[in-house]
């Protein structure tokens, strides 16, 4: 039972950190942030397991996150307030060709981020030629372009 509490524990707070870090961690990944991952991950194996690294309590506590993962999927479904909580908004980035310096900065998204999107889903090469810009719920950017004249 200590193993279910314990991976409970854990994974309420891996996911507290990822929401707050943002969505842009999962989108964009640096090598830093894969570094602070591998890190995050090994730290998270040894909370999670504590003394007892046999198969059976790494089985426990696999099965403990993908019931509480599905748990969470349910939950959400029937209460969207928890699904805006914890997967957040879709956040415009770039509104009617203009860009909003305040959402950039609280996603931690650059306006190169913004134009490369631009760049790989549309051939985009100018700010002008993007009318929204939204980072998705998933960390993801969507670009509508601009109508050409």
């Amino acid at each position: 039972m200590d193993s279910v509490l314990r991976g409970a524990a854990i994974y309420c707070v891996v996911l507290i950190i990822v929401r707050l870090t943002g969505r842009r961690a999962l989108a964009q990944m640096t090598p830093f942030d894969l570094v602070l991952l591998l890190i995050v991950a090994e730290t998270t194996q040894q909370a999670l397991l504590g003394d007892d690294f046999s198969v059976a309590n790494a089985a426990i506590l696999i099965v403990t996150l993908f019931t509480i993962d599905i748990g969470l999927s349910y939950i959400k479904e029937y209460w969207p307030t928890l699904e805006k909580v914890m997967d957040g908004r879709p956040t415009l980035l770039i509104g009617n060709g203009r860009q909003d310096e305040r959402a950039l900065a609280r996603a931690r998204i650059s306006l190169k981020d913004v134009m490369m999107a631009g760049r790989s889903q549309h051939g985009l090469e100018r700010l002008d030629q993007i009318k929204h810009a939204i980072l998705e719920t998933d960390g993801n950017i969507s670009i509508i372009p601009a109508k050409s004249d």
